[in-house]
């Protein structure tokens, strides 16, 4: 059996995972799905108190509750509090998961490397609106688009905005990526990246490094649960593709 803590992207909250962590279960794992500072049931927060850091603490205090041996898993933003999280407390993650992300440097925030989503030009006050609508190409079903629209949560601008600061410990976890093919993140794409000799990406094919590939978009918790589920739980057992596997 496997510890899981699942945490979201902007906007969402516990609620995104609700499918993924019932099919772990099902499978006898743990499933941890968290719902960060600010967002979902924790809306009431006042955002202007919420920054980055809030969220990195908030994933550092499950990691410690759940103890060693935890498989972390970070959706699309979630990849910045959770590298601050490990960054700390490498000792307690087994593996970290991204999915469709990559991972963030020392000094940078999300507007900085995430800029097509606009998000400066998108603030209002202390928090950045939620989206119109998920565009068609990510394959959400309609019942899960209509309960993404009611359920997502403005994002507290300070975590998008407040740089990550790493030592670089984070690098000793083994880590897993699964891209979602619809949102353009692809293996090939992955080797482009580590072909430029840049260090940044060279963890991407260091050994025990893997790599999956999902036939959906960026919102695999919402279009594709079951595949990312299954996905998550051989990458648990360091299951997955190297980056130069045939």
């Amino acid at each position: 059996m496997a510890t899981f803590v699942l945490v979201p992207g902007l906007f969402l909250g516990a609620w995104a995972w609700e499918a993924v962590a019932a099919e772990l279960e099902a499978k006898g794992h743990r499933a941890v799905a968290v719902t960060l500072p600010g967002l979902a049931e924790r809306a009431g927060d006042d955002a202007s108190d919420i920054g980055l850091a809030s969220h990195a603490d908030a994933v550092a205090e499950v990691l410690a509750a759940e103890g060693p041996g935890t498989v972390l898993v970070a959706h699309s933003y979630g990849a910045f509090p959770c590298v601050a999280a490990v960054d700390r407390r490498p000792e307690l993650v087994s593996r970290l998961v991204f999915v469709d992300t990559g991972s963030p440097e020392t000094g940078e925030s999300v507007v900085l490397t995430m800029p097509q989503l606009d998000l400066p030009a998108a603030v209002t006050g202390d928090a950045v609106p939620v989206p119109k609508e998920i565009p068609a190409v990510h394959g959400v079903p309609e019942a899960e688009h209509e309960r993404w629209l009611r359920l997502a949560t403005p994002q507290p601008v300070r975590t998008v905005t407040e740089p990550v600061e790493l030592t670089g410990d984070w690098l000793r976890v083994p880590t897993t990526g699964v891209f979602c093919l619809s949102s353009g993140l692809t293996m090939e794409f992955a080797r482009s990246l580590h072909a430029t000799g840049m260090p940044r990406f060279a963890k991407l094919a260091e050994p025990g490094v893997t790599f999956f590939e999902l036939a959906t978009g960026h919102y695999p918790m919402l279009s594709a649960p079951l595949e990312l589920a299954e996905a998550l739980e051989h990458a648990a057992d360091g299951g997955g593709r190297s980056l130069y596997d045939n």
